[in-house]
């Protein structure tokens, strides 16, 4: 497997970077990407799930708030994002990316775990479902996507995945023009302009964004991908919830948050926090808080 993805010194990382990586320890995949992983606390195991444009970063506060409440508290980068590998010749498919996740929890010794998805990880995690899911303990949605044959993608993130323009356009988000951005779209006041400036530089690290591209290029918005995935959640066996960043305005509670209530049938309401898209930056006491419940009480919420 081609990798183009070397950290030479980790000396050459922001202070803010250099923090979060000696919190992790990388994770060898035998035959596939190996990557970072980071496990935070002790007692039931909650794997946390990233998207686009971030990594496991984007839980590093939301890690400790579940430690804090008898939890572990797991998040890795996938491949092609964050200190991942990132090979040349790696599927970077959502189905690609779920058989991944696969092999990296076996490789972790994680068996069964409460399952937290977000953004990509949404889909990615629930093809996870479909794959093993008697291993899932339970799931709580952050915003994501579940309809995936109707989604279009925000005119800010079509760029990425054009050729020529696709480069620029990643170059920018490892500018001080990424903290603009993030708060338009991504944050409320509160992350610090070194904290937000981090994502451009893990976006970039090692290959100047390629995989980054890639895989905004392997969206499987079909419906064969979609008819995979709705019918696992339909039937599950396990507990469910949502919590719902309620000012993200491309990804709206009452659209996108919607459709994974009617796919997961759930009779509960949506629990919606004062966040955007990027909730776990804002609200990680409160994300934490309802997980805990949801594993104490180990019914829909």
């Amino acid at each position: 497997m081609e990798v183009s993805m070397r950290i030479e010194s980790k000396d050459k990382l922001s202070p803010v970077l250099q923090e979060w990586y000696a919190k992790g320890s990388r994770l060898e995949i035998p035959g596939s990407a190996s990557t970072r992983i980071w496990r935070q606390g002790a007692g039931p195991t909650v794997v946390c799930l990233h998207g686009v444009p971030t990594s496991a970063y984007l839980y590093r506060t939301v890690l400790p708030a579940l430690e804090s409440r008898g939890l572990e508290g797991v998040a890795m980068d996938f491949p092609g994002l964050g200190f991942a590998e990132r090979p040349t010749d790696f599927d970077y498919t959502w189905t690609g990316l779920s058989g991944w996740l696969e092999k990296a929890l076996a490789a972790a010794s994680i068996d069964s775990f409460h399952l937290v998805v977000h953004d990509l990880g949404g889909p990615i995690g629930f093809d996870l479902v479909r794959r093993i899911p008697q291993r899932i303990l339970s799931l709580t949605v952050l915003n994501t996507l579940v309809n995936v044959s109707t989604f279009a993608k925000p005119l800010v993130m079509r760029p990425f995945s054009v050729p020529g323009l696709g480069r620029l356009w990643v170059m920018q988000m490892n500018s001080p023009g990424i903290f603009p951005f993030f708060r338009w779209k991504g944050v409320l006041s509160g992350p610090s302009y070194s904290e937000i400036r981090a994502y451009g530089e893990l976006l970039v690290m090692g290959d100047g964004g390629t995989a980054f591209r890639k895989i905004m290029g392997s969206f499987e918005t079909t419906r064969e991908f979609e008819e995979r995935i709705l019918p696992p959640l339909r039937d599950r066996a396990f507990p469910a919830q949502i919590v719902w960043g309620k000012r993200d305005s491309e990804l709206t509670v009452e659209s996108k948050g919607a459709d994974v209530k009617r796919a997961l049938n759930l009779q509960t309401e949506i629990h919606e926090v004062e966040g955007k898209h990027f909730l776990q930056e804002n609200c990680p006491e409160e994300i934490a808080d309802r997980i805990a419940l949801l594993v104490k009480t180990g019914k829909d919420i």
